[in-house]
């Protein structure tokens, strides 16, 4: 499974830019806005079956706007 085509983002939920899946520290999964910085927390997994299963969590959460956002002053 390529995961990058096959979990499909919706814009983000504050601002409507692009979310990027991305498992780039090896160990978990975070979608990050590429524009205002909003993201969802760490989907942790160990082998490649939890792997797939944690970029879904991930993709699932964003796409539902559970997200983190730090604006000014906080």
């Amino acid at each position: 499974m390529d995961i990058y085509n096959e979990i499909e983002l919706e814009g983000c939920p504050f601002c409507g830019g692009a979310g990027l899946l991305d498992d780039g520290s090896g160990w978990c999964w975070t979608v990050t806005c590429m524009d205002c910085g909003s993201q969802t927390g760490d989907f942790p997994f160990n082998n490649e079956k939890e792997r797939i299963e944690a970029a879904k969590s991930a993709a699932r959460v964003w796409n539902l706007g559970k997200v983190i956002r730090s604006d000014l002053g906080e």
